[in-house]
């Protein structure tokens, strides 16, 4: 059984997730971050593409002072090519690692897990398929644009929750929540069913099921 998806990002009010120079700017307020560590604290895993680990290193852990006696949720890495650098937070001892990689990666990971699905790059329903045999039941995807327009696109994804912020960033370059090539015919445009709207500090949350 392939595990529930649940896709969380942060934008502005005019759709942007960073600055045009594609540098990491926060967005959500403390309310949404203590809403997002326990996001992550309820999922089996936290998944990420090699773009965002590049960009942003992030640690993707659960705080302590967000959550109290967290449990940390698995780390999974979409990296086709296997760019992981060495010192890469996300391979910390702190809660466990599954990179990802193609059929075409050539390169040695120490510290993860390593999973070979796909020949050019992975294979993420194939993927699925293998994290559910682990028995991984829910996974929370939180970037980068690539990666979440992959899994709206292939209908893989369950639930998507936006926060927006007040703030406008604005300009032509700045990355949106859905990268990648987009849809071309409006009848390819993916609809999303609005299940809850909610205020969360100076900030909004949305929550949408994905229709299948």
């Amino acid at each position: 059984m392939l595990p529930k998806v649940i896709i969380n990002c942060a934008m502005s009010a005019d759709g942007k997730i960073a600055l045009p120079t594609r540098r990491q700017t926060r967005i959500s307020n403390e309310k949404d971050m203590i809403r997002v560590h326990e996001l992550r604290n309820q999922c089996d895993a936290v998944l990420v593409g090699i773009g965002t680990v590049l960009s942003d290193n992030p640690k993707l852990t659960v705080k302590e002072s967000y959550v109290p006696n967290p449990q940390q949720p698995i780390r999974i890495v979409l990296d086709s090519k296997g760019r992981i650098p060495k010192d890469a937070k996300v391979l910390s001892p702190d809660a466990p690692t599954i990179v990802a990689v193609s059929e075409e990666c050539e390169h040695k990971i120490e510290g993860a897990e390593i999973i070979v699905c796909g020949k050019r790059q992975v294979d993420i329903p194939l993927l699925l398929s293998i994290l559910g045999e682990k028995g991984i039941g829910s996974i929370l995807v939180e970037g980068g644009e690539k990666v979440i327009w992959s899994f709206l696109r292939q209908g893989l994804a369950h639930e998507f929750h936006v926060f927006i912020g007040s703030m406008v960033i604005g300009g032509e370059n700045s990355p949106t929540p859905a990268g990648g090539e987009g849809v071309i015919r409006e009848e390819d445009i993916i609809p999303l069913i609005l299940n809850n709207v909610e205020r969360v500090g100076d900030g909004v949350l949305l929550h949408y099921g994905v229709e299948k």
